[in-house]
């Protein structure tokens, strides 16, 4: 029996059950308007994320990005026009929108390690905190990291890479911290031993939340216990012998 998509409901990781879209401070925001009520407009100013909020609403609705710009202007209560001030075309837009997933992906991780000042404690908190980001909006962390923002004649947009890149920088300020008080068994100093010892966590996690989005782990243990798991088998690499 494989996990089921309902056994994310256990894992307590303090996201909210049906509420649709979490901003990037972890708060659970309502769900999205239902199309009789007028959408809320936007001000010049922040149009741009407005219009890069709309179409975070809609992958999560929706649980694709298929969508057109008309119809996230429609969402954001703009004319079908207004999106093109700011993005050449969907495919820029859906590169912002995978940028701010990342932000919120190292925002949740940030507030789950925020008092924790042992490095193996924070780790644990970390994981639990970055595959609950992934399983609360499939269809978001599928953007971030999936084919659909890079082909093999063009790499994934800048935006989207350098927001990986500072969530990826919270494992390794945790993995750096245990080096440093001596937690984990890596020479602080060796900046490319970190580097590859954070990329082999990330990756974990990473494959983690993969096989519970897929409903492809092979195994009837909530997902709590297997993220236990999996970071009781980092932590026995990265202990001192």
């Amino acid at each position: 029996m494989g996990l089921q998509r309902a056994s994310v409901d256990s894992v307590n990781m303090g996201y909210t059950r049906n509420m649709g879209v979490v901003n990037i401070t972890g708060v659970a925001m309502p769900k999205a308007r239902s199309a009789t009520r007028a959408p809320r407009p936007y001000h010049h100013g922040d149009l741009r994320r407005g219009l890069i909020d709309a179409a975070l609403a809609l992958v999560a609705e929706k649980q694709d990005w298929t969508f057109s710009l008309r119809e996230v202007a429609r969402r954001a209560g703009v004319s079908h026009n207004a999106p093109y001030n700011h993005f050449t075309d969907r495919g820029e837009l859906l590169g912002a929108v995978a940028a701010a997933g990342f932000e919120r992906l190292r925002e949740r991780m940030l507030a789950a390690i925020a008092d924790i000042d042992s490095a193996p404690a924070a780790l644990a908190a970390g994981a639990r905190a970055y595959v609950g980001s992934g399983v609360e909006d499939p269809a978001l962390y599928r953007l971030m990291f999936g084919p659909a923002l890079a082909t093999v004649a063009s790499r994934r947009p800048a935006v989207a890479r350098e927001a990986g890149a500072r969530a990826k920088t919270v494992l390794q300020e945790i993995l750096l911290r245990g080096a440093r008080s001596g937690a984990f068994a890596i020479a602080a100093e060796r900046r490319n031993e970190l580097a590859v010892t954070s990329l082999l966590v990330w990756s974990a996690v990473h494959g983690l939340t993969m096989l519970v989005i897929d409903n492809f782990g092979g195994s009837e243990l909530p997902v709590h216990s297997l993220i236990a798991r999996l970071v009781g088998v980092m932590l026995e690499g990265l202990t001192p012998r």
